[in-house]
Order: structure tokens, then C-alpha cells, then sequence
């Protein structure tokens, strides 16, 4: 750079006389910065308890510990729930009969109440799902508008699968707790938000919104999306058509124990002339009920030798669901 270029402003300043002030200046300070607060406003620990409370109604047990490690204030003011996650552990081994109980709806429903009392929004799920269960689905609904109010995905879900039934059915209340649990990630409302997408209940039917819905729904393994899913990509309703697509979540819906999954995954197979693994799903079908897979089953059996038809057999008795993670 040349040295004799000279900045705007930076001139020698000998050629402009600067005139002095006859009083002396004050010294400005800085501004503080327009989004700066002051430092306590960063000590969490002064958050106020019933704040807290709501802010972790919804965690999950490990989020729970590891936000009761971060300060005293914070252990003491989320005993509450600690105590809540021993209940709700309580309620379930009483509802299911597991860990060495047996089997108490009552003292199953009293575990949860307790934890839904100390703020446990998977308490209050539980509990309003058992209600639902034993008939008093005015409570249970109760129980999950509270739980879906303090953010939980669960509570927001089922809230709008009761809104689906009530009498008349509410349906774009159930729509709007669709949305709200599916973009929290809960797969099975994601499910529930494409099926009314689908049929246009509560909101103006979209397929290419409700295949994006399926899809997202059956990768996160819920085994009916992943059905509707193939249906899709073999049509080409909502997603491109694939046929490579439409057989593949075909294949991990009738996997997943979809009934209607496994006869039209077994007469693909016996289409593309792979009799074994045909008969395999064909014989699951059978079983779970499906009528449809009966005929078909039996052109197969009389293609196959005496060896092969045993070995499908024997897969399918010995053939266990796959549980894809949710």
C-alpha cells in the first residue's frame, strides 16, 4: 500500500487546528448493548418453582436427573417429580402385573393420579388412558388436555384421537393436537395427522401433504404408515412412483406383523416366482385371519416339494415381529 494515501479523516492534523473546549468534557460511557441483560438474569436457579415445574412437567427420566444435577434450587424444587417417576413406575407394574405384582387397576389408577398431582405429565396420560379404558373417558380427556397443555406429545396425541370419537366428534380440535404432537415427533400422530389429510376430516384433504405424513410416520416405525406408504409409491398418490419403494416398506410393514401386509407381500412374491418366501407371509396372513391369503396359499403348497412347503412352515412358526424403534 502506498504510504502516502491518506484515510478520510486521518489528515495531519498541524494543516486543521482542532478548537479546544473552554469546559472540560465528560466522559461518555458505552451503551450497554441493545440485547445485553443484567447477570442475574442468567441465574437459573432463581427460575420460580412452579415455572420449573411446567418447564420439566414432560421430561423424560434421564432429562429429569440431569436437570436436578444442575443446582440445589433445581433438586430440591423437582423432587416433586422425581417422586412422580417412582409413582408412575408403581402404576404400571400395578396395570400390567409386572416386577412381581399382580395385576390392581386400582391401585394402578392411584400411582398415576399421584404422580399426575406431583406434575408428571406421563402420569396424567396414564392415568386419563386408564380412565378411558374403564369407561370414563370424561376424565380421561380431562387428564390428557392437561398433559397436552404442559407440551406432551402423548397427551396432545391421545387428546386428539378423543376428539376423533366423542359424540359429535370434534374434528379440527383433533386436527390441531395432530399437529402439535406430530412436529414434537410422535409417530403415531404423525400417522393419525396423514390419515385425516387423507380424508379430508378437519382439514381440507391433501394427499401429497398426507403421503409426506405416512412416510414420516413409517420411518419412525409405525407398521400401518409404512402400509399406506407402499400403497402410495405404488400409485404414485402423494410420492413418486417407485416400485422398489412400494416393496420395500411393503416388506417391513408385513415384518412388523401388518396382516393385510403380509398377503400382499406374499402374492408379490408369488408373482415374482419365489414360492418359499411367498408361502412364508401367505401362511402368516392365514393365520392372523386373512381369508384372502387362503386360495392363494394353497396354489402355492402344491407348487412347492414336500422339503420346501416344511421349511416355510417352520419359518413361520418360529417368525417373531420386528419392532422397528419409535
Amino acid at each position: 500500500m502506498d504510504s502516502r494515501t491518506t484515510w478520510p479523516g486521518s489528515s495531519d492534523a498541524s494543516r486543521h487546528p482542532v478548537p479546544r473546549p473552554s469546559m472540560p468534557l465528560k466522559r461518555r460511557r458505552n451503551p450497554p448493548p441493545p440485547n445485553s441483560a443484567p447477570s442475574s438474569a442468567h441465574d437459573f436457579s432463581a427460575l420460580p418453582t412452579d415455572i420449573l415445574l411446567k418447564i420439566a412437567a414432560s421430561f423424560t427420566v434421564p432429562n429429569l436427573w440431569a436437570a436436578s444435577m444442575v443446582c440445589r434450587p433445581w433438586r430440591e424444587a423437582l423432587r416433586p417429580l422425581r417422586e412422580a417417576m417412582v409413582l408412575l413406575q408403581w402404576g404400571k407394574r400395578f396395570k400390567h402385573g409386572r416386577g412381581g405384582v399382580r395385576p390392581n387397576l386400582d391401585k394402578a389408577l392411584d400411582s398415576f393420579l399421584k404422580g399426575a398431582a406431583r406434575g408428571s405429565t406421563a402420569a396424567m396420560v396414564d392415568a386419563g388412558l386408564l380412565y378411558w379404558e374403564t369407561g370414563n373417558r370424561y376424565k380421561g380427556m380431562e387428564l390428557y388436555l392437561k398433559a397436552a397443555d404442559l407440551g406432551d406429545p402423548a397427551g396432545q396425541c391421545n387428546l386428539g384421537i378423543s376428539y376423533l370419537q366423542t359424540e359429535p366428534p370434534k374434528l379440527e380440535e383433533a386436527v390441531k393436537w395432530f399437529y402439535r404432537a406430530a412436529a414434537a415427533g410422535h409417530v403415531r400422530a404423525m400417522y393419525n395427522l396423514a390419515l385425516c389429510l387423507h380424508q379430508g376430516r378437519g382439514i381440507k384433504c391433501s394427499i401429497p401433504e398426507a403421503a409426506k405424513w405416512y412416510l414420516r410416520a413409517a420411518e419412525g416405525g409405525n407398521e400401518r404408515a409404512m402400509y399406506n406408504t407402499s400403497l402410495c409409491y405404488s400409485a404414485g398418490e402423494g410420492l413418486t412412483r417407485s416400485d422398489r419403494q412400494a416393496k420395500k416398506w411393503m416388506k417391513r410393514a408385513a415384518d412388523c406383523g401388518h396382516t393385510k401386509a403380509q398377503y400382499e407381500y406374499g402374492l408379490r412374491l408369488f408373482s415374482s416366482g419365489e414360492m418359499t418366501k411367498a408361502l412364508v407371509y401367505l401362511e402368516l396372513a392365514s393365520r392372523a385371519g386373512e381369508t384372502a391369503a387362503d386360495h392363494i396359499k394353497n396354489v402355492v403348497v402344491q407348487m412347492l416339494s414336500p422339503i420346501s412347503r416344511d421349511r416355510a412352515i417352520v419359518l413361520a412358526d418360529n417368525w417373531r415381529a420386528s419392532r422397528p424403534s419409535q
